[in-house]
């Protein structure tokens, strides 16, 4: 009887809703983070071509060697604390430099210098090497969480 009943319940809202019967409702999935590269010692030479594609291959190693202080997910909507680096990376793929650009927290500066230095090896950035340099330098933004977990400007995304 009750099947019977449920049945005539789908029926009815089926009609109600013009379709031929109503859809299953199924959880919708989180929004997963970017794949993380391989957390190996060693990195060969990285395929970017261009400078956004290289802050990515580094953005995804920094999460690979420093998952203890990650966060996922949306951000929130006041940022505790935002710190701006300044990155060298040289030919061999070593931190070169590591300056803190901008930051109003000095605990959030310690946690974002401490997890680029964790990281034994960069990918090399060999292609985007300008004749004559040795390093490449770029920008990385780290958005903290109030617990000191951090996200990367470069893979978190719109918000």
């Amino acid at each position: 009887m009750r099947t019977m009943k449920n049945a005539l319940i789908a029926s009815s809202l089926a009609l109600l809703f013009g379709c031929d019967s109503l859809p299953l409702l199924k959880p919708q999935p989180s929004v997963a983070p970017p794949p993380i590269a391989s957390a190996s010692p060693t990195l060969g030479e990285s395929q970017a071509s261009h400078l956004d594609a290289y802050k990515i291959d580094v953005a995804q190693r920094i999460l690979a060697g420093n998952t203890d202080t990650i966060f996922s997910g949306q951000l929130p909507p006041m940022l505790p604390a935002i710190v701006v680096v300044n990155i060298g990376i040289d030919a061999d793929g070593q931190l070169s430099k590591a300056v803190v650009q901008r930051s109003r927290n000095q605990e959030a500066s310690r946690v974002a210098l401490a997890s680029l230095r964790r990281i034994g090896t960069y990918p090399k950035p060999a292609r985007l090497l300008r004749s004559g340099s040795k390093v490449l330098e770029f920008s990385e933004t780290f958005l903290f969480n109030a617990d000191y977990k951090f996200q990367l400007r470069t893979l978190a995304g719109p918000q």
